[in-house]
């Protein structure tokens, strides 16, 4: 029976009890204010007492090495009370305290209070060695804080050690995203975020600023793809060798997946267009180990340093469409859209086909265009001039039925980087991105391409991925040139993506899809394997399959666009790091009281500045003023 004033244990507490009701007891843990009722069977008695507070606050002395000397190696059993007066030569709350927690300590002794025994003299020596081991290592970490400190003090005047470069591994796994926690921060007082982390590194020269972690951030990674899919096996196609057909494509494009032929117009105005695609779904059948690792990530990553793919770059030569060295042709998916005078699709036919390609560039293509006489000598030339046309009043067609237009400047941006890993040697080139007819023109083919697909899945109960966009509320007051495609871009609602076809407000038109870029869009790839399985009379997947497998790919491709949209955003604040002062032509997008947001069209760079007067489009100086690399923010004043 425990009485009021003895000495207990509750959950591995010591306290007092300090009353006494009919089914429970009232203690109060030691160094704790508030008083617990527990039952008598939920706490073990220490000693009857009675036990005073103040009387526990000095610990007794004792030997506790030598009655440990005295018990090692016998095997004998005691008690606590018999341990208390071995150590301290009496049993009182004092004692028996100070011999509880030696049996908490587990060091000398082990056991519970009524059944103790002494560790052998090699469980000591290891527990010693051990607990030393640990000591060191609480203070070598406590030293290591303490380093960090000064670095972080010193603003950049001081660089981490690399002795201790390899202990900021939770720094590094923060600033790239892969934890949302850092104990070195926490311990540091630093803020527990990416761009902390990021900014963390940078100043203690554990990063450079050649380091992008916004691809990681995202959940991306630059792992080589692991599926490899087999060459496409030789299968019947439709022979459209003797049919030009042009590659257009940015200069030093490695995975062209697109050309575009033309046949007509005819005496009724009626054109023929071919829009023909690279046929990956011949080898990636849906399941496969390929699809599996396409559908995960979703799309081709493009950034500046590299660019992750889709779908594994040896399978490359399979596909792509492009005059190659010893082949004399390319197999394709190919679209025929026949279309009326007025550029409506009359009718969309798709085949599997054998065509022969001419690659050019944008700049080559539009040269070429212009290079036609009178007599329209140059077949090429005329052709394209004639897809030059059809461009044009597709356009006009499309922003009848009300489609929009944005046109931003952008910039190319790429990143040199040495040889031999000198980091000092890398370089950061930007080019602003020239326009040419010829990128207008095979957008759209590329949107008639779209749309003819969508309306052939439609008829022919195809389920498919359809892309739609509601409509959005455009300004009764629209400007012109940058300022309104701030305000358009205001306006535009998320795209759709869906087992249902539905209209598509921005680009004018009732149904659509994407089809053209099989190699770089994994929804692309998901069309093409539908439209190859109708044409094969194979089995189909049904509607639920084709939504899972788009939102789980288009999931991957919103995060590439993301990463891809903040590694611009860093590798431009890198640009600017070193061009502090410099001034650039920029114009004003919106007025902002106080504020006002503007474009630098030769950084492709929308920034807010502080600007105390201005008009919409007015042309402005700015200058960079400064650069938040972590933040991946250039700043600017009006000059």
């Amino acid at each position: 029976m425990i009485a009021e004033k003895a000495l207990v244990i509750y959950k591995t507490r010591p306290a007092i009890v300090t009353g006494i009701e009919e089914n429970k007891i009232i203690i109060t843990p030691i160094g704790e204010k508030s008083a617990l009722k527990v039952r008598e069977k939920d706490v073990e008695l220490l000693h009857p007492g009675p036990a005073n507070l103040h009387e526990l606050e000095e610990a007794p002395v004792g030997d506790a090495l030598s009655a440990w000397e005295l018990l090692a190696g016998t095997g004998e059993e005691i008690t606590l009370e018999e341990l208390a007066e071995l150590i301290f030569e009496e049993f009182t709350p004092r004692s028996a305290l100070a011999s509880y927690k030696l049996l908490e300590e587990n060091l000398y002794f082990a056991g519970s209070i009524d059944h103790i025994k002494a560790r052998s003299a090699a469980e000591l020596e290891t527990e010693e060695k051990k607990r030393q081991e640990k000591q060191q290592e609480i203070e070598g970490h406590r030293a290591f804080i303490e380093r960090l400190r000064r670095v972080a003090a010193s603003k950049g005047k001081e660089i981490i050690a690399d002795s201790d470069r390899s202990l900021l591994q939770d720094v590094e796994a923060l600033a790239r995203g892969q934890t949302d926690k850092s104990r070195t921060l926490k311990e540091l007082g630093i803020g527990e975020t990416p761009i902390e982390a990021h900014r963390f590194l940078l100043a203690a020269g554990v990063w450079t600023v050649w380091e992008n972690p916004c691809p990681a951030r995202f959940g991306l990674s630059f792992a080589p793809v692991k599926a490899v899919p087999p060459p496409p096996p030789e299968e019947e196609r439709l022979d459209l060798r003797g049919l030009p057909a042009f590659a257009i494509d940015n200069y030093g494009s490695d995975d062209p997946d697109d050309a575009i032929s033309l046949e007509g117009p005819d005496s009724n105005g009626n054109m023929v267009l071919w829009v023909h695609t690279a046929d990956p779904s011949a080898s990636v059948t849906p399941g496969s180990p390929s699809d599996i690792e396409a559908q995960n990530r979703g799309a081709t990553l493009y950034l500046p340093e590299q660019r992750s793919r889709m779908l594994a770059p040896q399978a490359m030569p399979y596909f792509i469409l492009q005059q190659k060295p010893g082949a004399a042709d390319s197999c394709a998916l190919s679209f025929k859209l026949l279309l009326n005078s007025d550029l409506s699709i009359a009718d969309t036919q798709i085949f599997l086909t054998r065509i022969r390609v001419t690659s050019l560039t944008y700049k080559e293509a539009d040269e070429l265009a212009g290079s036609a006489n009178p007599d329209g000598h140059s077949e090429s030339a005329d052709i394209l001039n004639r897809l030059f046309r059809l461009a044009e009043k597709n356009l006009e067609r499309r922003l009848n039925t009300g489609a929009v237009n944005i046109e931003l400047p952008e910039v190319h941006i790429s990143l040199i980087r040495d040889a031999d890993g000198q980091t000092g040697n890398n370089r950061i080139e930007l080019e602003k991105v020239q326009r040419y007819r010829s990128a207008d023109m095979v957008r759209e083919c590329m949107i008639l391409a779209g749309e003819g697909a969508a309306g052939w899945a439609v008829r022919n109960r195809v389920p498919f991925p359809f892309i739609s966009q509601e409509a959005g509320e455009l300004p009764a007051d629209l400007l012109p040139s940058y300022a309104g495609a701030r305000q358009i871009r205001r306006c535009m609602r998320p795209r759709i993506l869906s087992n249902k076809p539905g209209v598509h407000w921005g680009l004018g038109l009732d149904i659509y899809t994407q089809v053209t870029s099989p190699l770089r869009r994994y929804t692309d790839l998901l069309a093409h394997q539908q439209i190859r399985a109708f044409l094969k009379g194979s089995q189909l997947l049904d509607e639920d399959e084709i939504l899972q497998r788009a939102v789980k790919a288009d999931a991957g491709a919103i995060a590439a666009a993301k990463a891809e949209r903040a590694s611009l955003a860093h590798w431009t604040s890198v640009y600017l790091a070193d061009k502090t002062g410099s001034q650039w032509e920029a114009y004003i997008m919106e007025n902002q009281g106080s504020r006002a947001a503007a474009i630098i069209p030769d950084l492709g760079l929308e920034t807010q500045v502080t600007l105390r007067k201005g008009q919409p489009n007015e042309k402005i100086k700015l200058t960079c003023v400064g650069v938040n690399i972590p933040e991946a923010q250039a700043i600017f004043a009006a000059s």
